[in-house]
């Protein structure tokens, strides 16, 4: 039995959902104790449960202290078995995070899954849906699995209510070396909302986003209005697309937050990522360890290491023996090498 302090490092929900896709695969049981303990809410919150559960439905897992607000858990996982599947959050909890924990074994598994996920899909705190299907997945599918993901509904917070469709067509996972983001291939841009009247906030946050980009155009970051039962709710997505991997970055809209900041602040990033030379970016190089790992190693060039990948590669080390390496890679950040 793994033991896991879960208050050790960056502490969040990620040390639940990565135990858990990494017993699956392993068939080691794990126990966590003082779950999420930095956290001003500490303890199992709605999508944590529910990633748990997605966990337990496809492994055949049992789980124990399975309840909200819990700091305890022991898994014991069972038989993987891929299939048809529907999970619901229930709340604007990422469904990204849920796919996040059951994703990596259905990839390895025998047969095909197909997913649907319903919650959040543009929240703060969590991977919004763009970036699953614009970044990640396509960096996956250079490994192996062909992984393909629709949005059918959008979910802001609070409210949620989105809807994702996943297809998941499983294959053993490559070893791989990403250093190299390739020559540039384009920008764009796209601002949805719902239910907050005339144009003018996502006017500004287009504006905002702009004057941290000197090198993108008005024209290069479209606004959508989405149907008023979507709503309310707002989110900014910046792609910048290279021959190798399209960074995404996202901000999204919240009570006594400026639409001036939400663009800057999504602005700074992407001029960010645009002035380094490394493959991935922050948000990217923490989800590239675990298959990296189950691949039996692998490479990356990134922008400065995260708290969030430091945590992610000791949990990884505990169910696989993988360690990752960080090092400096000059004008292209950091280089991790899993080994």
């Amino acid at each position: 039995m793994i033991t896991i302090d879960g208050s050790e490092g960056e502490g969040g929900g990620q040390v639940l959902r990565n135990a858990c896709a990494l017993s699956l695969v392993t068939g080691e049981p794990f126990t966590i104790e003082k779950i999420r303990a930095k956290r001003d809410q500490p303890g199992l919150m709605r999508q944590h449960l529910t990633s748990i559960e997605a966990a337990c439905a496809i492994g055949g897992a049992q789980c124990e202290g399975l309840e909200l607000g819990s700091n305890r858990i022991v898994f014991r996982p069972g038989t993987l078995t891929p299939g048809d599947y529907r999970f619901a959050v229930g709340t604007a909890g990422s469904t990204a995070l849920v796919l996040q924990t059951v994703l990596i074994p259905l990839a390895l598994a025998d047969k095909p899954s197909h997913l649907v996920i319903e919650g959040g899909t543009h929240a703060g705190m969590a991977p919004s849906f763009d970036f699953i299907e614009k970044c990640f997945l396509p960096v996956l599918e250079r490994m192996g699995p062909r992984v393909s993901a629709r949005i059918k509904r959008h979910g802001f917070f609070p409210r949620g209510g989105g809807r994702i469709e996943i297809e998941i067509e499983p294959a053993p996972l490559r070893r791989m070396e990403f250093t190299e983001r390739g020559a540039m291939q384009g920008r764009s841009g796209m601002i949805v909302f719902s239910s907050l009247g005339a144009n003018k906030i996502p006017n500004r946050i287009r504006k905002a986003a702009l004057k941290a980009l000197p090198e993108w155009g008005e024209e290069m970051i479209a606004i959508r209005d989405l149907p008023a039962d979507q709503g309310p709710g707002i989110a900014l997505s910046l792609e910048a697309s290279y021959a190798n991997v399209t960074e995404v970055v996202s901000g999204f809209g919240k009570l006594g937050l400026s639409a001036e900041r939400i663009g800057n602040t999504a602005g700074k990033r992407m001029a960010g990522y645009e002035a380094s030379k490394a493959f991935a970016g922050p948000y990217l190089q923490d989800q590239l360890i675990l298959p990296m790992a189950l691949a039996g190693g692998g490479t990356f060039t990134t922008v400065k290491i995260s708290q969030h990948t430091r945590t992610a590669a000791d949990i990884i080390s505990l169910f696989t023996g993988r360690r990752a390496h960080f090092e400096e890679a000059g004008d292209k950040g950091h280089c991790v090498r899993i080994v």
